[in-house]
């Protein structure tokens, strides 16, 4: 796999300074934007928000954090928290009908997002406060603080202090029992840097007497997931622990029964397999969003895993899904590769929320393999077993499937596509 920009410009600084010496040495390295600036902006070079997006050398063994407004530490140390699946169901929030100025129903930006989800009531409700108003937003210093982080594969814990870095704060609410801090992204990730929402934290809880609710929200199909975070221990970067988690939809019938996906499954039409990889991209849900991203405008391949929480492969796993589905479609700007809507895509993601659900349900179940492992699972009452999938894929001549690894691999795709479906009348 090629390398990255941002792989290349770390091989000569970690060459340069023997960063991988010092830390081995002294436990940590130091290294100024000066520095970095030789190889590589310092604003690109450091801006990982996802475990995905961190340099090749970076990968299982480092993390980089910033300390002051031009400077940065590297050490083996922890600064990512999984975001956890739990808590599906979604209810039911109403939009004043008096606004005009925004629409919830074409939300672009992560701006847009959070305005949507405090005109609409949903973060009144979610931080059970009173008269919350919108406060505090944007850049700003982070003061000074210290804090220890926990080392990789270890018990020990390094200690760290800040002074005056830039930190960023998506959307502050504040009402009579609490100050309500939210990074917002309009992407599903599978992890997000602890510090977007511990440095905000320690900023605004030296600074005021009220509690500070730390919100981590995604805003996806529709549907704004909000996680509250609480640090145990305002000391220690990684004690923080979810408290809750609740999903929202505006104004929109989310209800779906299973007899009206019977209906799409007894009346969708089997389509010939696509010439394009099968997919293995068992998140049905970030097919879905990586879509409608490209829905909005077109990207490239290198846009898409700079911005999105997908590496390189993954980049290709789920556009080569939303390829399959015939979502979006791959076009060629200098012979390097981009993604852009196709019309059955536009239509969809312009359809309401119910009918987009099923719609897409059909287009998954429009292809043999997964229609027939759907009907088989229903009538079993769960779905199949991995072994079981295999065999029917074995009878469907997929598109360049061979190896028998490789089915295994897709089979659990296969698994994952179906249990959204189910999930969807699950969740009601």
């Amino acid at each position: 796999m090629s390398k990255t920009k941002n792989d290349k410009a770390w091989e000569k600084l970690f060459d340069k300074y023997s960063i991988k010496n010092t830390i081995e040495e002294k436990g940590y390295f130091k290294i100024t934007s000066t520095q970095i600036k030789e190889f590589r902006e310092p604003r690109l070079a450091t801006k990982f928000d996802h475990r995905n997006h961190l340099p090749s050398l970076f990968k299982k063994r480092y993390n980089i954090l910033p300390i002051t407004r031009g400077s940065y530490i590297i050490s083996k140390f922890e600064a990512y928290e999984n975001l956890e699946e739990k808590g599906k169901e979604i209810f039911k929030a109403k939009f004043p009908t008096y606004i005009q100025s925004i629409d919830y129903k074409k939300i672009t930006s992560e701006a847009v997002a959070l305005n949507c989800a405090y005109t609409a009531g949903i973060i009144d409700d979610f931080v059970s406060d009173k008269d919350i108003k919108p406060t505090v937003s944007g850049r700003m210093s982070s003061s000074g603080f210290e804090f220890n982080i926990n080392l990789k594969n270890s018990k020990e814990k390094l200690p760290i202090e800040v002074k005056n870095s830039q930190i960023e704060i998506d959307g502050g609410y504040e009402g009579k029992d609490y100050l309500t801090l939210i990074e917002a992204k309009n992407t599903i990730p599978e992890d997000f840097l602890i510090r977007q929402v511990y440095y905000p934290f320690r900023l605004w809880e030296s600074k005021i007497n009220k509690p500070i609710k730390n919100i981590f929200m995604t805003y996806s199909n529709d549907i704004f997931s909000l996680y509250e975070y609480e640090f145990k221990d305002k000391y220690n970067y990684n004690s923080l622990v979810l408290v809750k988690k609740k999903n929202y939809i505006i104004e929109q019938d989310r209800d779906i029964s299973l007899d009206e996906i019977l209906r799409v499954l007894e009346t969708v039409q089997v389509v010939e397999e696509p010439e394009v990889p099968f997919p293995q991209a068992d998140s049905f849900p970030r097919v879905i969003n990586l879509a409608e991203l490209v829905s909005q405008e077109s990207r490239s391949k290198t846009f898409i895993y700079e911005n999105y929480d997908f590496d390189p492969r993954q980049s290709d796993y789920y556009t080569n899904a939303a390829r399959y589905l015939g979502l979006i479609e791959k076009f060629k700007i200098k012979n390097k590769p981009n993604y852009k809507i196709t019309k059955t895509g536009d239509k969809i993601f312009n359809y309401p929320y119910k009918e987009r659900q099923l719609k897409l349900a059909e287009l998954i179940l429009q292809h043999k393999v997964f229609n027939k492992v759907f009907r088989e699972s229903i009538k079993y009452g769960t779905i199949l077993s991995k072994q079981e999938i295999v065999t029917i894929m074995h009878e469907s001549n997929l598109y360049n499937v061979i190896r028998e690894d490789t089915y295994e691999r897709r089979a659990s795709t296969i698994s994952g596509w179906l249990n959204w479906i189910l999930e969807l009348v699950e969740n009601n």
